[in-house]
């Protein structure tokens, strides 16, 4: 199996958000292809119970850190360089879910931009400089989300800072391959539903229509060895075709001047059903 250049044995992956989820899983397939983790995340407790389940003994280090702090990155990142002197790859991934709409919620929208672009921002501003300066193989992989691409109504404080991430690491990858000898590579996974407990309550069964978080990783680490920046996930109702398709229809919403969130619109829902029988070859 192909694999990044940065997805070595004995270098270090630091995962935020890395007590479940994504996270969690991210950090079970680093630690299969011999790696070392640092989970980052809140919660004593939580991070110890993720400890315990990969069972990897000294190879994982836990660091409680909330993200939307500069001054705890700062903390983490100090800690993974006193010990291990080289980060291979930085997965910023940590999130939380419940925010608001455009007018309401105001202290969820501080919260979750905090956690959701904030983290991932501190996270970029923090470690990247000693991750291109170390001079090896190395990956920043920011953890996305549909949402801030085609920015569904009924969370927008999710859907801006998801955006949010989209155009820093649009930007990140930009500038790290316009420069000489720079040997970091940057990665923007986007999710599609996944079976996390940002999606669900504890303990609720998978959906059939949810991908597990360990297809989520599969793909990442597929895609990264390709080389992909854009590492979008269809799940188990949505294929990446009609991903492909509802991205193209937002995006012309700006293009050819039409409503805002034009999908959703009930006079455009029978010009968007035309759209996709067309483009896919439909009659």
């Amino acid at each position: 199996m192909a694999l990044h250049p940065a997805i070595s044995e004995g270098r270090v992956a630091v995962v935020t958000g890395g007590a479940s989820g994504i996270g969690l899983a991210a950090a079970e397939r680093f630690l299969n292809h011999g790696m070392k983790v640092v989970l980052a995340d809140i919660g004593e407790e939580h991070l110890a119970k993720a400890a315990a389940q990969l069972d990897a003994g000294d190879r994982v280090t836990t660091v409680l850190t909330d993200v939307a702090s500069k001054a705890d990155v700062e903390a983490l990142r100090q800690q993974v360089y006193d010990a291990h002197g080289d980060v291979a790859v930085l997965m910023n991934n940590a999130a939380i879910g419940t925010g608001g709409g455009p007018f309401e919620n105001y202290d969820n929208w501080q919260r979750l931009l905090g956690v959701n672009l904030w983290g991932v921002i501190n996270g970029v501003q923090v470690f990247s400089q000693a991750m291109i300066d170390q001079g090896t193989p190395a990956a920043i992989v920011n953890t996305g989300s549909k949402q801030g691409i085609t920015c569904p109504p009924g969370n927008t404080a999710y859907n801006v800072s998801k955006a949010g991430v989209k155009v820093l690491t649009e930007a990140l990858q930009h500038e790290l391959r316009n420069r000489e000898g720079c040997l970091v590579s940057a990665h923007l996974l986007v999710p599609g539903w996944t079976h996390t407990g940002i999606t669900s309550r504890s303990g609720d069964p998978k959906p059939d229509g949810a991908w597990t978080a360990g297809q989520v990783v599969d793909m990442l680490f597929d895609r990264m060895a390709a080389g992909d920046f854009y590492i979008i996930c269809p799940d188990n109702e949505v294929s990446s075709e009609m991903d492909a398709l509802r991205i193209r229809w937002g995006a012309g919403d700006v293009a050819e001047n039409r409503p805002p969130l034009s999908r959703w619109h009930p006079d455009y829902a029978d010009a968007f059903a035309d759209f996709v029988r067309r483009e896919s070859g439909g009659s």
